[in-house]
This record gives C-alpha cells, sequence and structure tokens, in this order.
C-alpha cells in the first residue's frame, strides 16, 4: 500500500472520531436538560454511526459517519413537583444521557484518534527515511 493512501485511511479515521468527539460533547453539555413543558421530551442522547466509504481518488476504503442517530433508550424521571414540567405525579422527565456512558465513549474516541495519529506519523516517518535513502 502507498505511504499516501496509508496517511489518507488514517485521515479518515481522524475526521470520523473527531465527529464522534463533538457529538459526545453535545450529549454532555445537554445531561441535565430537562422537558420544557409537562408531557414534553427533554434532550435526546445521540450516537455517531460509522461505515466504509470508499475514496474513488485512491481506490481505497477508510470510514466514514454514516449517521448520528436519537438512543431510544428511555428517559428517566425525577419527583420535582414545584418544577413547571412536572407530571401530575410530580414527576419530570430528564434526559437519557449517562456521564459515565459519555465519558467511557470519549476516552473511546480519544485513543482512536491517537492511534490515527500515530498511523500517520509512522508512515511520515518511513516516508522521509526512504527519501534519506535515496539521497
Amino acid at each position: 500500500m502507498p505511504l499516501e493512501n496509508a496517511m489518507s485511511v488514517s485521515a479518515s479515521g481522524l475526521k470520523a472520531q473527531a465527529m464522534r468527539m463533538q457529538v459526545i460533547a453535545e450529549n454532555l453539555a445537554n445531561k441535565d436538560a430537562v422537558a420544557d413543558t409537562a408531557g414534553g421530551l427533554p434532550y435526546r442522547r445521540r450516537m455517531v454511526t460509522f461505515g466504509a466509504e470508499l475514496d474513488r481518488a485512491t481506490g481505497m476504503t477508510g470510514v466514514g459517519v454514516t449517521g448520528v442517530r436519537a438512543d431510544l433508550t428511555p428517559f428517566g424521571t425525577r419527583y420535582e413537583p414545584g418544577h413547571p414540567a412536572a407530571n401530575a405525579e410530580g414527576y419530570v422527565t430528564t434526559s437519557n444521557v449517562n456521564a459515565l456512558v459519555e465519558m467511557t465513549d470519549m476516552t473511546e474516541a480519544q485513543r482512536s484518534y491517537q492511534a490515527n495519529l500515530s498511523a500517520i506519523e509512522a508512515a511520515k516517518a518511513l516516508a522521509m527515511r526512504t527519501i534519506d535513502l535515496l539521497r
């Protein structure tokens, strides 16, 4: 595999993981969101989905973001009878974002991002070594 193709594949991984980290940051920013009105829905956790993506210029298959979908796990509830969004029983619907899950996903995304950076650095070092040998 030519070095520029290896870099292209790793660059696609960087782009995909950066998008994943952005969505995770949005989830964390909205983890305490509640419904605006009684019976309303709060912020719903979002997740990035990946898929194989063909780069027609190089003929290589990399990774790409195929979409961002909503997590359909149930919302939580919290007893807060004085809240404007409380239902008749006094419960407020809360977001389905779990900070522990999001931090775990963020760590995984960061490590994947770092692995792709390391692969690019290795390909770059190999290219520089090849140039040095050709001198």
